[in-house]
Order: structure tokens, then C-alpha cells, then sequence
């Protein structure tokens, strides 16, 4: 079967072209609720269900979405539902942001602390990560993760820095039984 990052590439890519001559920040609203909605296990069930027509699915996902659907977004997930490629709506709504960010010249950083930072040291850092990554503007989530120990985890795109102590204490670990 088809990974699913290349089954949702292509609507993802239409999806973004119809948004681009559009209002863009809508579609990135609506994409991520598409997505947020197929995520749900009670919606991943009735997408598996044989007993589940096309017509109905569809009238039970546009009905639970709390944002009106455009017609572009009606026929959209029309396409979606008659192409059994619902649940690969996530994937598509996580390739739409990238492209989105692309085009503003933007990346989503996901940064994971050992404990809690000021507003001042996460702008410290996500300055000289922007930096590191060309200029590019970064747009910080920031969870915090006792488990590291110490020290940060940042993933931006597939890059990944992982300083925190955890990192480093399974490094040390693995070159002790390489030894």
C-alpha cells in the first residue's frame, strides 16, 4: 500500500492551489478542521464501516464541522469521500500548513523543555534557530516534557536537535555497549 504522506501529496497540492487564489487563512482553518475531525476515533470508525455509504459519510463529516463549507470545500470533501481518502485528510491538513509556510516563508518549531521557559528565552531561541535556518520565520510550539531531564528538544520540518540530558544519557548508553 501507498505511504500516506503520497496518497495525501496530491490533494493536498490541489487543495493549496484552489486556496492560494482564495482567502489562503480560511483554507488553512477549514484543512486543519477537515483534519482535526478525521482524526477522531468515532470518525476513523465510521470511515471503516462497509455499512456506510458515501452520501452518509459525508453528511455526517460536513455535518459535524463547525465552520461552514464553501463550495470549493463541499466539493473537496466530496472528492475525499468518494475516493476513500478520508483518513488521510491529517496527512493532507499537515502538507497543507507546509506549503502555506513555504510560501510565507515560514516553518512550525516544536520545542520540547524539561521545564517551563519565559516568553524571553523561548524568543532567544527561536531567534537563533531562525538563524540557523536561513532567515526563515519560526512559529514556536512550546510543551514542556520532565522526562528530558534537562536541556531542549527542537524539531523543525525533519530536522531534530535534541540537547536535552535524556538524549545525551542514550547516546552514552549506546556507546557503552558498542564498546
Amino acid at each position: 500500500m501507498a505511504e500516506l504522506s503520497t496518497i495525501a501529496r496530491p490533494y493536498a497540492e490541489a487543495a493549496f492551489r484552489i486556496a492560494r487564489d482564495g482567502d489562503l487563512n480560511a483554507w488553512n482553518a477549514l484543512i486543519a478542521e477537515l483534519g482535526a475531525v478525521a482524526d477522531r476515533p468515532e470518525m476513523r470508525a465510521l470511515v471503516l464501516d462497509p455499512n456506510v455509504g458515501a452520501d452518509k459519510l459525508y453528511g455526517v463529516f460536513a455535518g459535524v464541522l463547525k465552520s461552514p463549507l464553501p463550495t470549493e470545500g463541499q466539493n473537496f470533501l466530496r472528492l475525499l469521500v468518494e475516493n476513500d481518502r478520508v483518513a488521510a485528510l491529517p496527512e493532507i491538513a499537515s502538507q497543507f500548513v507546509a506549503l502555506k509556510n513555504k510560501l510565507e516563508g515560514s516553518a512550525e518549531a516544536e520545542i520540547t523543555t524539561a521545564f517551563p521557559m519565559s516568553d524571553a528565552q523561548v524568543a532567544d531561541l527561536v531567534s537563533g534557530l531562525a538563524k540557523k535556518f536561513g532567515g526563515l520565520k519560526l512559529k514556536s510550539h512550546v510543551n514542556v516534557d520532565a522526562s528530558l531531564i534537562g536541556g531542549v528538544r527542537v524539531v523543525v520540518g525533519d530536522e531534530v536537535f535534541d540537547t536535552s540530558i535524556k538524549a545525551q544519557l542514550e547516546r552514552m548508553r549506546i556507546s557503552l555497549l558498542a564498546a
